[in-house]
């Protein structure tokens, strides 16, 4: 059994793709240029990818104190690239980690990255361990 930490809420409104959202934050919701918008703004993919980008610098930067790496000698900079695709039954989501670090070489950089991709509760959830419902409010 779980046992809930925090819970973010941000609601969408306007025309989802093209519209906003706000919560703890507010932002204007443009598609990109790739599906017919200005590009301006966000998406909900560049939403997702700077979540998960987020959460996984986070938990490598954990991992790296629990193996001993200096995070400040070895800062890690982490990319998240999530892509939209067609189906045949609509769409669905892809995505990438991508690391560097910053500093001498490491040894170990795929095994904290591994054990990162593990503990991250994005790549978990991106993995389908994620408990999703939909219903009214």
């Amino acid at each position: 059994m779980s046992e809930a930490l925090y819970t973010a809420s941000v609601t969408s409104t306007g025309g989802g793709r093209d519209g906003r959202v706000t919560g703890d934050f507010e932002s204007d919701i443009r598609p990109p240029k790739e599906l017919g918008g200005s590009g301006e703004g966000a998406n909900p993919e560049t939403l997702f990818a700077a979540a998960w980008a987020a959460c996984f610098n986070g938990a490598l930067q954990k991992t790296m104190k629990e193996a001993g790496v200096s995070v400040s000698d070895h800062e890690p900079s982490v990319t998240a690239d999530v892509t939209l695709n067609k189906v045949s039954d609509g769409f669905r989501l892809s995505g990438e980690i991508l690391v560097e670090f910053a500093g001498e070489p490491l040894e170990n950089a795929s095994e904290l990255v591994a054990k990162a991709h593990e503990f991250c509760p994005y790549s978990r959830a991106v993995r389908g361990d994620f408990d999703a419902k939909a219903g009214l409010k």
